[in-house]
């Protein structure tokens, strides 16, 4: 008898609590997609808009947007899917995720921002990233903190290394009116602390800390990783002539392709690779000129005409 009261307390208490989290899942998860329609809205206007104060003032009011809907008990499992603005990306050990996103200035150059939410389970523990770009000199060779962040839009994530992890990060960088630029970054953290840059990359008697590719707006490259065969593959860029080589406004794709390729857990330099033995896109999605999708999604609003 007193092992079913003990049995039947237990249940009621339980019925009670499950009851009690329901209305409180609920409830936040109809704040989560206020937030979210809001986010969608601001994100549309800074990158669409034409005029550079509202698309400026838009993105500062989607951080803040952003920032209180993260504070939100349980937002890291909130996946945020309308924003297109944004690029949302979970660590393959789901032990963070990251957002990235980038706001175009008035002169056609580019600023970035994001934040590493990690996977607490509880308290909001974030890292906010800040674009240091226009003061980095010697990117391929440095190291930097969220701080003084190398910016640039994620839109792939892979994990290496088993006793020492990190993590390497496929970006697009929007660069100015005559270029753009592409990055292979790794993402590591030390004293819980976010670090990118790190010595992984072998190639030409030279080891770099992250890799930067420049090229015309003009141009499209091919960025992406190869799971089956651990490579990161991409375009070979070349000038169409000789004397242009300090011109990365004229570099694009040659139709030969190089990469890297993991060994011993380093990324190794290959080049002329046959793309006959690459397997197809795994799904990689990759950012797009903000201009063309701009002027793709005005086009697509019905024009009012009067009769």
């Amino acid at each position: 008898m007193r092992k079913k009261l003990v049995g039947l307390l237990v249940f009621v208490f339980f019925t009670v609590a499950v009851s009690a989290q329901q209305p409180e899942q609920s409830s936040n998860q109809t704040k989560f997609k206020n937030y979210e329609d809001s986010l969608k809205t601001l994100g549309s206007t800074f990158i669409n808009n034409e005029n550079d104060l509202e698309r400026k003032n838009a993105n500062y009011q989607f951080i803040r947007t952003l920032v209180s809907a993260l504070k939100i008990p349980g937002s890291y499992n909130y996946a945020f899917d309308s924003l297109k603005a944004v690029s949302l990306l979970y660590a393959p050990d789901n032990q963070f995720r990251l957002f990235t996103w980038h706001v175009m200035n008035e002169d056609g150059s580019f600023r970035y921002y994001g934040t590493i939410q990690l996977n607490t389970g509880g308290a909001l523990k974030m890292f906010p990233l800040t674009d240091f770009s226009p003061f980095i000199k010697n990117p391929e060779d440095s190291t930097f903190t969220a701080q003084h962040w190398l910016g640039a839009q994620y839109y792939k994530i892979i994990k290496e290394g088993k006793e020492s992890p990190y993590y390497v990060l496929l970006g697009w960088k929007g660069n100015n009116v005559k270029t753009t630029k592409k990055v292979i970054e790794v993402l590591s953290f030390k004293n819980n602390a976010p670090v990118f840059g790190l010595p992984v990359f072998e190639g030409n008697q030279k080891t770099r800390k992250r890799i930067v590719f420049e090229y015309s707006r003009q141009a499209s490259m091919l960025l992406r990783y190869v799971p089956e065969k651990q490579l990161i593959v991409f375009d070979h860029l070349a000038p169409p002539d000789p004397k242009t080589k300090a011109d990365f406004s004229f570099y694009g794709p040659d139709l030969t392709y190089d990469g890297y390729q993991l060994k011993n857990g380093k990324w190794n330099f290959v080049s002329n690779l046959d793309m006959r033995n690459i397997p197809e896109s795994g799904g990689d999605t990759e950012i797009e000129d903000p201009k063309k999708q701009a002027l793709r999604d005005r086009a697509s609003i019905p024009v009012r005409r009067n009769n």
